[in-house]
């Protein structure tokens, strides 16, 4: 039989909540290996027949830590059960090709993060599988686009770059009416939104992010009805199984172990958010943020919010031009405001230019369409513990390239 996972005293029920290492480690133990013993030909059989809590056999289907992994997120998530997956990417992948085959259809919103947008409209057409891009916060829109071949509707929980916010229960009702798979990606938003309470059946996460917070890896996770996890994996016509996009253990190990501040960092990212947007709203500048009032989804987002755990750490301003955008971020990087990077959730305020990074797949027209500025600068927000002297620093950046002019004393 394969490595069991070890728990002291089965049966009692705070043991549902307690995750010891192989010798009683506050950590569980990374298991460094790939392939598992058996002391029976006849129990490898039966492991190959059907998933035994406790068993393993290859790396490739499970392992301990990334199962505790999985857990973990499944008991954040409320889901019946959860999968990692060596990225966000291949999350996305994995769960679109177990529900689609060719000739179906996949409904999704225009405004998400470019590598989605790029799998849906350039990769997928491939395989057979049709996407209709739609306005995420236009029902009727939605329901519209629906055909007799849609087996999906795919929305990011709070959009990437836009930061529009997707009324999951609207959406999910859409989608049990006509008895599609309702995925929700919600990378920008863990803890702060809970997709599967308001109805979503599948969440996808890049643990990349904040779930991860450190910019150390790259991962993601599936999470889910036990039903739809079982199909990911099996052995025979799992997604999971068959594509092998496994996330290494070491890595595992140490998401899981960050995963124990997530609920510490993300209220330190949104309060530092809504400081910063607040401040550059107050200076005239166009912001995007569901955490300010003038923002048309502000209500929306507060119907579906978990309080306690602010508006996200992502905001957007819009500098006007791509030459602005530019000298904006040069000049931030340069007085130590953050880091010119792509990706979001590290602990250091990172920024980018989306139309001209991570939207780049989506042409020209349909960002125009959208709304998506040449001028938006992305910002992830760090864990800054004075949010007040940094805003200082990129309002000083903003004098410096001449987008506000300097405040002169009375």
């Amino acid at each position: 039989m394969g490595y069991k996972m070890n728990k002291f005293d089965p049966g009692s029920s705070i043991q549902d909540y307690l995750v010891f290492g192989e010798f009683g480690d506050v950590n569980p133990s990374i298991t460094d290996s790939s392939t598992f013993t058996f002391m029976t030909p006849e129990k490898m059989e039966e492991l190959f027949d059907h998933e035994i809590e406790g068993c393993f056999l290859y790396s490739r289907h499970w392992n301990p830590i990334n199962k505790y992994l999985s857990d973990a997120l499944a008991r954040m998530e409320d889901s019946e059960s959860a999968i990692v997956t060596a990225s966000g990417m291949s999350a996305i992948s994995c769960s679109i090709l177990q529900l689609c085959g060719c000739g179906d259809e996949v409904v999704a919103s225009r405004t998400i993060y470019g590598g989605t947008y790029a799998l849906f409209k350039n990769f997928f057409p491939k395989v057979g599988i049709k996407t209709t891009f739609v306005n995420i916060t236009d029902l009727d829109s939605v329901k519209n686009a629906i055909t007799e071949k849609t087996k999906v509707i795919y929305a990011e929980s709070v959009s990437n770059p836009l930061l529009e916010v997707a009324d999951i229960p609207a959406l999910s009702k859409i989608a049990k009416e006509h008895n599609i798979t309702l995925i929700i990606d919600n990378t920008f938003s863990p803890m702060i939104i809970s997709p599967i309470r308001l109805g979503a059946d599948v969440v996808i996460y890049s643990l990349t992010k904040f779930a991860n917070g450190t910019s150390d890896c790259v991962a993601g996770a599936v999470c889910a009805s036990s039903d739809f996890i079982h199909q990911l994996t099996d052995i025979n016509s799992g997604a999971t199984m068959l594509l092998g996009p496994v996330l290494d253990s070491y890595r595992a190990a140490s998401i899981l172990k960050n995963l124990h501040s997530l609920h510490i960092r993300m209220k330190q990212h949104g309060k530092n958010a809504i400081y910063l947007a607040e401040k550059l709203e107050e200076l005239g500048m166009k912001v995007f943020y569901p955490g300010l009032k003038s923002h048309r989804q502000h209500e929306l987002f507060n119907e579906l919010m978990n309080e306690g755990f602010g508006y996200s750490g992502m905001l957007a301003v819009d500098a006007g031009t791509t030459e602005m955008a530019d000298k904006l971020m040069a000049k931030m990087q340069e007085n130590q405001f953050g880091y010119l990077a792509v990706s979001l959730g590290f602990f250091k305020t990172l920024f980018s230019s989306p139309g001209h990074s991570t939207s780049s797949e989506i042409p020209k027209e349909e960002q125009d369409e959208m709304g998506l500025s040449e001028g938006l600068v992305r910002i992830s927000v760090g864990l800054d513990n004075d949010i007040a002297q940094s805003f200082e620093r990129m309002k000083k950046s903003m004098i410096e390239v001449g987008m506000i002019e300097e405040e002169v004393p009375v």
